[in-house]
């Protein structure tokens, strides 16, 4: 296909269907997964394969990146002015450090997931989470919890490092708080999402 004829089909299906523009609101669950309904089947099948609710899904993801394929930690400056390297290697929509996302791949055989696509995105984050309950016993609706061994790992969380950090705490009452929020939206909209794209 030649460049003019993608850039007509992306303005036929829409920006998201061939781009990574993040939403231009993430608070409402419904209006997200209206515009982009392939995000929508993809919720489902993490929830399917991993029993993660998909509200719990969209608000890691939110806190993480705030729906942005390409996002990355900010750069450490050198005297306050110049750039130098990042804090992690974290990258994509649910910011999975090189290391784990390699863990991931190996430990799925999905070798060719990527990042920076959000179908991949949550699955990782569904697989983080059976992780998290073989590991931590933390149950996939558990967002709060969920989102604590997400940020410290399964050991960290196992041995209570976040009981010291307040404003990690106070990010993942924020994640529970989103995820309730978003799966309260979601169930109301439902019916409307799962529509055949020819019955809107």
């Amino acid at each position: 296909m030649t460049r003019a004829g993608l850039v007509l089909l992306c303005a036929v299906l829409g920006v998201t269907a061939c781009g990574h523009r993040p939403p231009d609101q993430v608070t409402d669950a419904c209006l997200i997964l209206e515009d982009n309904r392939s995000w929508w089947r993809a919720l489902q099948r993490t929830e399917r394969r991993w029993g993660v609710p998909p509200g719990v899904q969209l608000a890691i993801l939110r806190r993480e990146s705030s729906f942005n394929a390409h996002a990355r930690p900010a750069r450490n400056r050198l005297l306050g002015i110049i750039p130098t390297t990042r804090p992690s290697s974290a990258y994509g929509y649910a910011q999975a450090l090189d290391q784990t996302w390699d863990w991931y791949r190996e430990d799925t055989g999905r070798r060719g997931a990527d990042r920076d696509d959000f179908d991949d995105a949550v699955d990782f984050v569904g697989w983080y989470a059976s992780k998290s309950r073989q590991l931590s016993g933390v149950q996939p609706y558990q967002a709060r919890e969920l989102y604590l061994t997400y940020h410290e790992g399964h050991g960290g969380y196992n041995r209570g490092t976040y009981r010291g950090k307040g404003w990690l705490i106070r990010a993942a009452d924020t994640v529970a708080r989103d995820a309730n929020r978003y799966q309260s939206q979601i169930d109301r909209c439902e019916r409307r999402l799962s529509r055949r794209f020819w019955l809107l």
